[in-house]
């Protein structure tokens, strides 16, 4: 294999290229004398006729013009369907009920079918349930606001108490009444040392609601209350140790966690916390392939989002997720931490 061909394949712009995702870098194909963006629709190149350049200038100082089909001067077509999908986001916000499907497509001047698969390659979700996780928001800022829970409901839209009633759990994680209060009710936590530092762990009545890591045990209370501001926190319960115990072991041996637990994200975080569980022991995954196993590739920046609202370190594993090019990046608790906890993972498969 020539020296050049060598160089591009193992320079990590080639996978972003190979794989056409948006960057912050330009290539040039020698054989067309055209510079392009990464995610260019074009036909993919030979690498040994591939250059890498940081900015249009330096592309087009080295003798190659700018492309016709991305045109990487202007707007990337990412870009313009991002702000697309944006105004339509913004209209189903402004809306009084949610709008219909029809309705959103002609507004982005797009057939319901293409609409559709754009708005889900975007944000992550449907347009439906994008339309109905605003409307739990919604409900979550009246019932935090002290409203009554019919009204918050009707505010946010919802034609039947019923039927949200029906799916409370799934959208709040628990009950209006027990949100309202500020999920009240008890939880059990204890802290204790592993080999990553201090580590609290907090149970409800539901399964393990709560894994972090820090230095400060203090900082680590905190955040617990301000997680649960009116559960009944007990500590120093003898019986729950023993599950503190448990986790703490698997964090030092690099293994998996198995214990119930008590889930509560926003319907893309689940669906991204699920994906990071199915991620075996000792592997890893990058942003990208994570977004390809929920079914919306082009949902990288929000799979990252979601990992870093992740509040159940090691029993969802967000540690294994990387970048493209393998490097680590974006743990909540350090890189160091993920770094440690990958080294474990290897040594014990």
């Amino acid at each position: 294999m020539p020296d050049t061909v060598r160089s591009v394949e193992f320079d990590p712009r080639w996978e972003t290229l190979r794989r056409r995702e948006a960057g912050d870098f330009f290539y040039s194909v020698k054989t067309t004398g055209v510079y392009c963006r990464p995610d260019c629709a074009s036909r993919l190149p030979k690498p040994e006729n591939v250059g890498f350049y940081a900015s249009c200038d330096e592309a087009e100082g080295a003798g190659f013009r700018a492309c016709l089909r991305c045109q990487p001067r202007g707007d990337s077509a990412q870009a313009r369907q991002a702000e697309m999908i944006a105004d339509v986001c913004r209209f189903i916000e402004g809306a009084e009920d949610a709008p219909l499907l029809n309705e959103m497509a002609a507004r982005a001047g797009l057939s319901p079918h293409h609409f559709h698969r754009r708005f889900k390659q975007v944000t992550g979700l449907t347009p439906k349930a994008y339309a109905d996780a605003h409307r739990a928001k919604k409900v979550r800022e009246g019932l935090s606001a002290g409203e009554a829970v019919t009204a918050a409901l009707y505010e946010a839209g919802y034609g039947s108490s019923s039927r949200f009633y029906a799916r409370s759990a799934a959208i709040l994680g628990m009950t209006p009444k027990a949100f309202q209060s500020g999920g009240a009710g008890d939880i059990r936590f204890a802290i204790g040392q592993c080999s990553l530092g201090v580590i609290l762990v907090a149970q409800s009545d539901k399964g393990i609601c709560a894994i972090t890591l820090g230095d400060d045990a203090e900082a680590l209370v905190e955040d617990l209350q301000d997680r649960f501001p009116k559960a009944n926190l007990i500590g120093a319960d003898p019986g729950f140790e023993k599950t503190v115990a448990q986790v703490v072991g698997m964090v030092d041996q690099g293994q998996g966690l198995d214990l119930p637990l008590d889930i509560r994200g926003t319907a893309f975080q689940q669906r991204v916390w699920q994906a990071l569980r199915a991620i075996p022991v000792g592997e890893t995954r990058s942003y990208a392939e994570v977004a390809e196993m929920i079914g919306s590739p082009a949902a990288v920046r929000a799979v990252a989002g979601a990992c870093a609202a992740n509040a159940l370190a090691i029993a969802i594993p967000c540690h294994r997720v990387v970048r493209t090019d393998g490097a680590l990046s974006g743990y909540r608790w350090g890189v160091e931490r993920k770094r440690v906890l990958l080294l474990k993972e290897a040594q014990n498969v």
